[in-house]
């Protein structure tokens, strides 16, 4: 007589178990690392709001006024920035700017600096003692259109971008003949003032008198403009100028500066 045996096959329950048990440790892990990004963002806000009193502070020490500074820690994540001591990049917003000011000066309505590289070891943090230095700090002041207009005080006159350039359309008047002049500025930076010369204005049905072309380039020369900034915080200074199309915007740097203390 033969004998027949038979095996018999894992029950089923088993393989369903070991499955919700691969799924309940997935669902677990995206719970814990959801906990920890939330952990790292909390901590990274408290840390803006303590680097923000901390340049106020500053700025009323320098007599300078603005809004509340509006901080950005970058980078990701960020307490192993905090553990290092170490941060990619702290990013700073201040709004009406105003400070001492010598000649024709403008409003800054925002300053946007960028400091790059910045150490700040965890004693200095949890202390409050010592320096949060920046190897670079890089700052763009935007100043209105409408504020520079105001400088110039001549009715009528607008300034704004065109292709990169600075671009003004003002009337005047030639031996009761009102016209319309055009044309664009060369902007420089000297001894940190901004410089703005007109300079080759164009006019279409100028009067054959003698003496208008003269008249329009005297024009040109009284809406020159020599403007004086207000002074920058993180001892940035001006480097550069360009037209853009909500304003001049002013380009300054700065190297190994102390953000908590300048």
């Amino acid at each position: 007589m033969t004998t027949y045996t038979y095996e018999e096959a894992p029950p089923r329950r088993r393989r369903r178990w070991g499955r919700r048990l691969l799924v309940v440790f997935i669902v677990l892990l995206i719970i814990i690392g959801g906990l920890l990004v939330v952990a790292d963002r909390v901590a990274a806000s408290v840390a803006e709001r303590t680097i923000s009193d901390e340049i106020s502070k500053e700025l009323v020490a320098q007599e300078i006024k603005s809004s509340s500074p509006e901080v950005a820690v970058g980078g990701f994540p960020f307490l192993t920035q905090v553990l290092a001591g170490k941060y990619e990049s702290i990013k700073i917003s201040l709004r009406d700017l105003e400070g001492n000011v010598e000649g024709e000066g403008v409003r800054v309505p925002r300053l946007d600096v960028d400091a790059r590289d910045v150490s700040a070891p965890l004693e200095t943090i949890r202390s409050g003692q010592g320096d949060v230095v920046a190897q670079t700090v890089n700052g763009t002041a935007t100043i209105s259109y409408a504020s520079v207009v105001a400088l110039m005080d001549q009715p009528g006159l607008r300034l704004s971008e065109r292709n990169g350039k600075l671009f003004v359309n003002a009337p005047l008047e030639i031996a009761g003949q009102r016209i319309d002049l055009s044309g664009t500025a060369q902007m420089s930076v000297a001894n940190g003032r901004v410089q703005i010369r007109f300079e080759d204005l164009e006019a279409e049905g100028v009067p054959q008198l003698p003496g208008a072309e003269a008249l329009i380039n005297g024009f040109a020369r009284q809406i020159s403009i020599s403007l004086a900034l207000p002074e920058l915080p993180f001892k940035l200074d001006v480097r550069g100028v360009q037209a853009r199309p909500d304003g001049i915007a002013v380009d300054a740097q700065a190297l190994n500066v102390a953000l908590n203390q300048w």
